[in-house]
């Protein structure tokens, strides 16, 4: 069993209660817009990290990171990246990765607002765990937990870090 903690669009800010929320997590998932090396190399002291980066990250992180991240935890292909629209209405290079072979859960990032859904045509778990940087228009910061066990993903939460000030 692993247990993953998830989040996007810290915009250069790690907000102090994520080492508290992500304690027990034995990876920590960024969805993209990090916004800088700082975020990466902090969350990389606490936790290992898989990451992508996002619209507003510089040359420095896009050499760190890939725009589209491809792997298996445990018995679940998750395939990460920060622009990637929605179920039904995905954005090009998104629709086609997942067109060449669907994952088993898709990650995004990129819109701010927190939504967790399945995606019927694709039989996916479509995640987007909003946004935990002060950056943006969402009014409240938020990440997911969550485990995967063989090919089982259970035990998600949404967690709410405080609103965006």
């Amino acid at each position: 069993m692993k247990r993953i903690g998830l989040l996007s669009d810290t915009h250069g800010y790690i907000d102090p209660k994520i080492y508290e929320h992500f304690k027990d997590v034995d990876e920590i998932w960024h969805a993209g817009d990090i916004g800088s090396l700082d975020v990466i190399d902090e969350l990389r002291k606490f936790k290992p990290l898989r990451g992508v980066y996002g619209n507003i990250d510089d040359h420095k992180i896009r050499q760190e990171l890939p725009e589209f991240s491809r792997f298996f935890c445990e018995e679940v292909e998750v395939l990460i990246t920060h622009i990637a629209g929605k179920p039904g209405k995905y954005a090009k290079p998104a629709f086609e990765e997942i067109e060449r072979r669907p994952p088993k859960l898709f990650i995004c990032g990129h819109s701010h607002i927190l939504l967790v859904q399945m995606d019927k045509r694709y039989d996916m778990l479509w995640m987007n765990p909003g946004a935990c940087g002060f950056k943006g228009f969402h009014s409240v910061k938020t990440v997911l937990r969550f485990s995967i066990s063989g090919d089982r993903i259970h035990d998600l939460e949404a967690i709410e870090l405080g609103k965006r000030v």
